[in-house]
């Protein structure tokens, strides 16, 4: 092999149609937007969801709801993860740092701990936010729930 035998690989080079460059090139004249009209016009830009006039699909759908730009969206855990992650580490005490090292929740997450589950381990828990149910678990063992 040598510098006489490159070539691109197989499908990674692309010519595209150079228009409006004379007749020759089988795109000159009208640089194939046809005659008249307004998109052969220069300067023509088509409004997005313009639909020639006809009621646009994004005004023509009901629309229903609310949407609160405030709300709070929290990654629930159980407290049945959490015996699982004592169980496993050992741990006496768990945090938001500990759940996403654990890989349990992300880095941006809000977490609650939620009461599904059965938690026999005394740990002290601190989250954003807690269910009731949790809370009395946690609390009914022997450990503490602290929001953060």
């Amino acid at each position: 092999m040598d510098l006489s035998n490159l070539k691109p690989a197989k499908g990674s080079v692309r010519r595209s149609k150079r228009l409006g460059r004379g007749e020759g090139s089988g795109t000159g004249d009208t640089a194939a937007r046809g005659h008249k009209g307004q998109k052969s016009r220069s300067g023509y830009s088509k409004q997005a969801g313009f639909e020639g006039g006809q009621m646009p699909l994004q005004r023509r759908v009901p629309k229903y709801g609310f949407k609160n730009i405030n709300r709070k969206s929290y990654k629930g855990i159980n407290i049945g993860v959490l015996q699982g992650y004592a169980d496993k580490t050992g741990a006496s005490s768990v945090d938001v740092q500990a759940l996403v090292s654990a890989g349990y929740a992300s880095r941006n997450d809000m977490i609650k701990i939620l009461g599904n589950g059965t938690l026999t381990a005394k740990l002290e828990v601190k989250a954003h936010a807690f269910s009731d149910s949790a809370r009395e678990a946690i609390e009914k063992s022997g450990g503490t729930a602290v929001k953060i």
